[in-house]
């Protein structure tokens, strides 16, 4: 089994945050969302996990240090770590393609924005399955459309009329992901364009066309990282997820000084807290310094310094200083405030 995972774009949406680092490499739970993601599946896989391909962007930045994070974690798993490149934004289809050493045999694609819970099982009679999740406003999403024998028929974007509630969320099983590779090459030869790029969707279209079968898998949790206040969210329930699995992150031991952390929170053991009270629901990342604060619901990352303040549904970058009474901030890596 492989994991191909695009993840070339800078995630303008959860600027200043994505300036300095990119969207998969920014923490949820003082860990990369993109890690997270890859873990998660590499859970709940029913075959071993051989390969895992990453589709970065230009090198200027996602450089060393990401492709040597993201090995680390590919051999973690037990898998091989392959890079490529996605040098233009040229949409989803062509990130996928860019990866073509790696298309061949059964494989999982998964955007790095997004984290799940679910299971893994797959109908053996499907040739390929796309995840959903039940939403309650499908014209803002892309949705699929069943037929009478719960196979997909149709991938719709943002219908206007009802057509089923089950939105797609970016993750996808191929049996034979070379079927895939066959269509989209032919996306690409065709220049058969949507939105301006070269669509994943126009390649599905293409095999269910040709007779693959489709199903849809359902997934208990889908939590988006689009923005700061959806990424504060996930942070909040991935800390609750992480409590009930009694995760050891959960206890970790930072140097308390005259403070108090109300569970869950994920805080680094080198973190000092002193004269603050710090959660539930809240991230601290390694060498940070807490200090005459109350933080509720927030996520700050490593080696800044905050005094003096009163937060909730923050989100602070690292490398920060900030000395204040503000609540609902979003602060990027390198910012002072004093």
């Amino acid at each position: 089994m492989k994991i191909i995972v695009p993840m070339a774009g800078r995630g303008s949406r959860l600027r200043p945050h994505s300036l300095t680092v990119p969207k998969p490499l920014i923490p949820i739970a003082n860990q990369p969302i993109v890690h997270r993601l890859v873990k998660d599946i590499a859970r709940i896989l029913s075959e071993p996990l051989e390969e895992i391909a990453f589709i970065l962007g230009d090198p200027a930045f996602f450089g060393g240090d990401v492709v040597k994070s993201l090995e680390e974690l590919a051999n973690g798993l037990g898998a091989k770590a392959s890079i490529y490149r996605q040098l233009q934004p040229l949409g989803t289809g062509h990130a996928i393609m860019c990866a073509e050493p790696s298309l061949s045999g059964p494989a999982v694609v998964a955007y790095a924005d997004t984290l799940i819970r679910a299971s893994f099982d797959l109908d053996p009679a499907a040739d390929a399955v796309i995840w959903t999740k039940q939403v309650d406003q499908p014209e803002a999403y892309g949705v699929v459309k069943l037929n009478d024998k719960d196979e997909i028929v149709e991938l719709v974007e943002k219908p206007k009329q009802f057509v089923s509630d089950q939105a797609v969320i970016g993750i996808y099983y191929f049996k034979e992901i070379a079927d895939l590779k066959k269509e989209l090459q032919f996306v690409i030869d065709n220049e058969i364009i949507n939105g301006g790029e070269y669509q994943i969707n126009d390649g599905i279209k293409r095999m269910m066309a040709s007779g693959n079968i489709f199903k849809t898998g359902t997934v208990d949790e889908w939590m988006d990282c689009g923005n700061k206040n959806v990424a504060i969210e996930t942070n909040q329930r991935i800390m609750t997820f992480m409590e009930k699995d009694g995760s050891e992150e959960i206890n970790s031991q930072p140097t308390l000084q005259d403070s108090k952390i109300i569970q869950p929170c994920v805080i680094d053991s080198s973190v000092v807290l002193k004269n603050s009270t710090v959660g539930p629901h809240v991230s601290i990342g390694a060498g940070t310094r807490i200090e005459n604060c109350t933080i509720t619901n927030s996520l700050i990352q490593k080696n800044s310094t905050i005094k003096n303040a009163t937060l909730d549904e923050a989100m602070i970058g690292s490398h920060v200083k900030y000395d204040g009474k503000f609540t609902k901030i979003s602060i990027g890596d390198y910012s002072t405030l004093e």
